[in-house]
């Protein structure tokens, strides 16, 4: 060993020595870090929620990470390993494979003949790290380091494969990574048939393309009135916050690691930190990640000015090809989770306090093979304009009432991209998300389906900032639509088998949702024009359909449109979003600029279909939480 590292790691004092048996809240008590009764009161704590007694003292603000660590130091005879004056040997991680090191979340330090020193925070659990090193003829000796500084190392020397393992982490053919020039040549060819056909006949296209977008319509409303039928009938609603169950937490609560991407967020940072300081979940427990990309400047320097607990904290994504998504971000963050419960929130998200509290009691006693929870969605500005107040009606719609309704008949939950909590053994199994998906939460809830398991919608609300600005609205909705396209390829690649994964009625589910939302946006123009058959003007399809058809058609989209006003009343009903009632009339005016955002969702698709575009999150503020 050199003299360096003489420096760093020496033996342990005989002052130290004598306490090395003591508990380790009797050590902090002799060090003056904290008073016998806050030990009581700690060790209470602990009895309760069952996390490590440091982590406890640190959550409750009686003691610093120092403190523990030097504890710790006193009480098990161990050292402290500087990783950040002497770096690891990185030939040491050789010695077992990168699942190992992350798993144990140890780093091999230093090499001294047959003996290898491994930084760890946690000694106690430091038998496996012995055992795998003894197969190789090896002895582990245990030193002391901080968990960033470990996760700091790891992140440090497999850089690059991470990088590249978090944007293929999901199996290929479940993957639109696939999605190359080559592969969107037989797509292009159809496309391009379709519009030759289309001018050489030019009647018969047209009224395909009317019956086409009947078809849609009716796969969409047949999916809403389902789901609403479902809710309706069921024994509770969703509708108000007064209806959610008592908590029943656990005997021993789950760490839950919840992931909050950022990207170039310059605004957002303070709010961020107010609203999840609000939560109640023992923050022992709570591991909030803050995932930001390497080269993102402004969100860093946002982050600088705002103080952040001991309980959050940030990692940075690497670049790797000019990828820069959320779904790729969340990938790389994965593997520095604490928690057994992975969550997801958006930026500009405010949950309610006791959204964790929901979810670990739900988790606790809902059957196995439900591995995925997803919460309500919410806005806390819905005041902002009438774009805004329409965007509520929307969520509002979906959210408290037909999604709950879907999940309640069992079919595919197309999950929302926030407030969405996974069981992390079966999120990694199934490769987490799609790197290259726009909208990797609904391509996940179809793979969780697929996979044999399902999502259950959970009572709790998170509220976020309604997007009430035209072309950011436009640019939000086009890349939804954009992912709905990429997501419902990918699995139709093969339509055989996706039947046999998910039977007759979720399969129809499946082509209701995605074809239905994208028909009812691409082919709108055609819908609109059954307006001239209203107005007594001549229609293309009158030569080509029976009145019997017109009839059933005009019948369809009275059906629909009736269908979408009682939902949204439904939706609304509750007090706190009653002033929205009369708003729900001019709902049919909200949807037609979705057809640009269809339009530019289309042609991305063709011509750049992994580039995110960028919500701006913080243009308004809170008006109500409750």
């Amino acid at each position: 060993m050199s003299e360096q590292n003489l420096r760093l790691f020496s033996p342990a004092p005989a002052a130290q020595a004598g306490r090395s048996r003591l508990p380790l809240g009797r050590c902090l008590v002799d060090s003056g870090v904290i008073t016998p009764p806050q030990l009581v009161r700690a060790l209470e704590l602990q009895q309760r929620i069952r996390a490590p007694l440091g982590e406890i003292l640190i959550a409750e603000g009686w003691a610093e990470k120092p403190d523990i660590m030097n504890a710790l130091a006193a009480q098990s005879g161990l050292q402290h390993a500087d990783l950040s004056r002497q770096p690891p040997v990185h030939a040491l991680f050789g010695l077992a494979c990168r699942r190992f090191w992350f798993d144990q979340r140890v780093v091999p330090w230093v090499r001294m003949g047959p003996m290898i020193l491994v930084a760890t925070e946690r000694p106690d659990r430091f038998e496996p790290v012995r055992q795998e090193l003894a197969r190789r003829g090896l002895t582990a000796v245990p030193v002391l380091a901080r968990r960033a500084d470990i996760d700091h190392r790891l992140a440090e020397h497999y850089a690059e494969g991470l990088a590249a393992a978090a944007s293929n982490r999901a199996p290929a053919e479940m993957s639109c990574r696939t999605w190359t020039p080559i592969a969107k040549l037989p797509a292009a060819l159809g496309l391009t048939a379709f519009c030759l056909a289309l001018l050489a006949m030019p009647l018969a296209g047209f009224t395909l393309l009317f019956v086409t977008a009947v078809i849609t319509l009716l796969l969409f409303f047949g999916l809403r009135l389902a789901g609403f039928v479902a809710h309706m009938l069921s024994h509770h609603s969703l509708l108000a916050p007064s209806t959610r169950p008592s908590l029943d937490l656990p005997d021993r609560p789950p760490c839950v690691s919840m992931l909050v991407p950022l990207y170039r967020e310059r605004e957002i940072a303070g709010a961020l930190v107010e609203r999840l300081s609000r939560l109640t979940y023992p923050k022992a427990l709570l591991d909030v990640i803050l995932v930001l990309e390497a080269h993102d400047d402004v969100t860093r320097a946002a982050l600088a000015r705002a103080r952040l607990p001991h309980w959050m904290r940030v990692i940075e994504v690497p670049a790797h090809r000019g990828l820069t998504t959320k779904p790729r971000a969340m990938n790389y963050a994965l593997d520095f989770c604490k928690g057994d419960i992975i969550g997801v929130w958006d930026a500009e998200d405010a949950p309610l306090p006791d959204q964790i509290e929901h979810v670990a009691a739900r988790f606790a006693h809902a059957d196995e093979d439900v591995v995925c929870l997803q919460g309500i969605l919410d806005y806390y500005n819905p005041r902002s304009n009438w774009r805004a107040r329409c965007f509520t009606i929307e969520y509002a719609s979906w959210f408290r009432v037909v999604l709950p309704g879907i999940a309640r008949l069992g079919l595919v939950v197309p999950l929302g991209g926030t407030t969405l909590f996974f069981k992390r053994d079966v999120l990694e199994r199934l490769g987490g998300w799609d790197a290259h998906n726009v909208t990797e939460d609904a391509d996940l809830g179809v793979r969780l389906c697929r996979a044999g398991y399902r999502t259950e919608l959970i009572e709790t609300v998170t509220f976020e900032e309604a997007n009430f600005r035209t072309w950011p609205w436009v640019k939000q909705r086009s890349r939804w639509l954009k992912g709905f396209m990429k997501t419902y390829l990918v699995h139709m690649r093969s339509p055989r088998r996706l039947l046999a994964d998910l039977g007759w009625a979720r399969f129809v589910g499946v082509q209701a949702f995605f074809l239905g939302t994208l028909g009812q946006f691409l082919l709108a123009p055609v819908l609109w024009s059954f307006w001239l058959i209203l107005m007594g003007l001549d229609h293309p399809a009158h030569a080509m359909l029976p009145t019997s058809a017109i009839l059933a058609c005009a019948a369809i989209f009275i059906a629909a449109e009736t269908l979408n006003f009682v939902v949204g009343v439904v939706a609304v009903s509750a007090p706190q979003r009653r002033f929205l009632l009369p708003w729900v009339l001019t709902m049919p005016l909200y949807f037609p600029l979705g057809v640009v955002a269809a339009y530019k969702a289309l042609w991305e698709l063709a011509a750049d279909p992994f580039f995110w575009d960028k919500t701006q999150h913080g243009q308004a503020g809170e008006e109500s939480a409750a």
